[in-house]
């Protein structure tokens, strides 16, 4: 059998990070591949060796298959992992791999051309008994709305090629099936490389079960059990579990035989996951095969003991399923989060920056696999995921309870991030009751779970600490009379004022030091029972109202960090004096996050309407439309296709009616 003395791991990131750390583990050798904003990424320190993909955009780097096989060349791998996403399910990649003499660390490139086209999957499982949802495909000479409503509305329209919910749109009226086409073809092309899609029937608000397999040279495919994918936004899974709360022992035999089913049909090896939808009355019907390691596998791993990576490494040397894996069972429960840097009262879009801080607290049971560190830079060329942080309990409660707690005390400075969505999830009753599908984030705002637990409270008491932590600065600076306050007076009529923004919320904070103490204020409100045990630049000890808590700040330029056992809190310090030259037109249309412009799409001068699309964005493979506010002439349009732009950069000026 064939041996690896040596890997490169054709993808970047956390998954690269993880795969590495099992094959070092192994005894082999690592490679890693990166691009140029990816230079200094904690995953290419890691690597034994690393090699240089000139260039930003995926195109030329991670999706270049000559580029990857040269450097394996380069180095002297004997095998290629794929990871997931860019070329892992790309089959004439894995052809590429073994004809320069590799070993493709996945499925034969026979059985990802099968389940490459989800439309070919779909005819190959219906073969094989297994129950499907009706579709068609999709052509320039498709009347879209005909077929649209043949298989009934609602439609989904979808990506033939790749996955992560890029290339993907609900449609509910055949008026919307042409717009919603086009944009999932566009965007199916830019993420994928290719846009073919199909139109399938759409099931309401389903659950999403899927389940792992595993296949070996040998032909013995297994099923490892299921995974509850639920939660989701923009059709991108954000918490995943197992097992699932509702699968029971005989619906679980039977998602295992009909995954098992589907992956003998196309002669699978290796790790592998099968896809269901389930509807409200518990059946499921086939969804797609995704080819490669899921991002979610991890929690897998932790209810049976496995490693995955090290199995998928094993079959790919030619030896056969090991006894712990056809015969491994569920213990206990784990529960894995997406940590995400995007703004979710704003929509779910990307933030980008530098990451100042990023430490989540270690814990019994508590997992992290990540691509960052603090000091990483999270740029608009890649996924916005990161880190998968994984509880392990001994039930389903002990492990949200566990995974809450990590995140909730985790410090992340600099980027905006959905922590405060996860916890709020996994603390909400009807996730802990089991009662989740597709359909939850509908049901339940984002925007309005994110809120701080204490509300408005909580960050009045972030200012207070940010304050007094910012006046411990200022005296830790002094060099005159360094005892003094900062700020004190002989005659102590007036306090000191500082204003914070968080978010759209403003916040004035007052506080003088005088003969009888401290005193504050916020948003000239008294603040009574105050009291200080201690207070440096970066903790303050201070009792509110007979409740003492500690706060942890940081300060980077001018926004202070706080964070403390009620949440955490970014809190940007207003100037007391206005910046003149800061003033724009009237019906100045900023971009709402960092990224590219793909599209312009109505000219200077022209007349728009309230809500017409004028220009897309594309960051973080997702495309954000910028649309008219009001009916009016658009007098000013200051970017062009393909130019980079920054969050808050004016792109177009909408004036009044002519």
């Amino acid at each position: 059998m064939p041996q690896i003395h040596k890997l490169l791991v054709a993808n970047r990131g956390e998954i690269a990070a993880r795969v590495m750390r099992t094959a070092s583990a192994l005894g082999m050798g690592t490679v890693a591949v990166f691009s140029d904003p990816d230079a200094d990424a904690p995953f290419v320190a890691q690597a034994d060796e690393a090699v240089r993909l000139p260039g930003s955009s995926p195109r030329q780097t991670y999706l270049d298959a000559d580029k990857i096989i040269a450097a394996a060349a380069a180095t002297g791998a004997d095998a290629v992992h794929p990871g997931y996403g860019f070329l892992s399910e790309n089959a004439g990649f894995a052809r590429k791999c073994v004809q320069a003499g590799l070993i493709f660390v996945g499925p034969p490139a026979t059985a990802i051309d099968a389940m490459g086209s989800k439309l070919t999957a779909k005819k190959l499982m219906a073969d094989a008994g297994v129950p499907v949802l009706p579709s068609s495909t999709v052509d320039s000479d498709t009347d879209l709305a005909a077929v649209a409503t043949k298989i009934g509305f609602p439609v989904l329209v979808k990506a033939a090629f790749g996955g992560g919910g890029r290339g993907m749109r609900i449609v509910r009226e055949p008026a919307e099936v042409v717009e919603a086409v086009e944009r999932a073809t566009s965007e199916a092309a830019s993420a994928f490389g290719d846009g073919t899609v199909f139109i399938e029937r759409y099931v309401e608000s389903p659950r999403h079960i899927e389940v792992q397999i595993f296949g070996d040279q040998q032909g013995n495919v297994i099923s490892l059990f299921e995974r509850e994918c639920s939660i989701q936004r923009r059709y991108q899974k954000i918490i995943e579990e197992s097992p699932s709360p509702v699968v029971d022992d005989k619906l679980r035999a039977q998602l295992g035989e009909a995954a098992v089913a589907a992956g003998k049909a196309i002669g699978y090896v290796g790790a592998g996951t099968v896809e269901f939808v389930m509807d409200q009355a518990g059946d499921f019907f086939f969804l797609e095969v995704n080819t490669r390691l899921q991002v979610e596998h991890p929690v897998t791993e932790l209810v049976t003991g496995l490693d995955l990576v090290a199995l998928q490494l094993r079959v790919a040397e030619g030896s056969p399923l090991p006894a712990e894996a056809t015969g491994a069972g569920i213990t206990g429960s784990a529960i894995e989060a997406r940590l995400y840097a995007e703004d979710v009262p704003a929509g779910f879009l990307p933030s980008t920056g530098t990451l100042h801080t990023f430490e989540v607290p270690e814990a019994a049971g508590v997992r992290v696999d990540t691509g960052v560190r603090s000091g990483s830079v999270v740029s608009v060329h890649y996924d916005a995921m990161l880190a998968k942080v994984i509880a392990y309990g001994r039930d389903r409660t002990e492990a949200a309870r566990l995974l809450a707690t990590a995140l909730a005390g985790a410090r992340i400075h600099g980027v905006t991030t959905n922590r405060d969505l996860l916890v709020a999830i996994l603390r909400e009753d009807e996730f802990l009751a089991g009662r989740i599908d597709t359909g939850y984030l509908t049901r339940h705002d984002p925007a309005v779970l994110s809120e701080p637990v204490g509300g408005p409270e909580v960050v009045r008491t972030h200012a207070i600490a940010a304050a007094l932590a910012d006046e411990a600065a200022r005296r830790g600076d002094l060099t005159v009379l360094p005892t003094v306050p900062s700020g004190w007076r002989n005659v102590v009529t007036q306090p000191q004022l500082v204003t914070y923004r968080s978010g759209e919320t403003a916040i004035e904070v007052g506080y003088r030091f005088g003969r009888g103490g401290l005193v504050v204020s916020a948003d000239g409100q008294p603040v009574v029972d105050v009291r200080v045990h201690g207070a440096t630049a970066t903790a303050v000890d201070l009792e509110v109202a007979g409740v003492r808590r500690r706060f942890a700040v940081r300060r980077i330029a001018d926004v202070s960090y706080v964070d403390s056992a009620v949440g955490s809190t970014a809190l940007t310090e207003v100037p007391r004096f206005g910046d003149p030259e800061a003033a724009e037109h009237t019906g100045s249309l900023r971009a709402p996050m960092p990224g590219s412009v793909l599209r312009v799409l109505a000219e200077a001068g022209s007349s728009v309407r309230k809500g017409q699309p004028l220009l897309v964005l594309e960051a973080m493979k997702m495309e954000h439309t910028v649309a008219a506010p009001a009916d009016g002439v658009l007098t000013e349009v200051s970017v062009a296709a393909g130019e980079q732009v920054d969050t808050g950069q004016v792109l177009a000026v909408v004036g009044d009616p002519a």
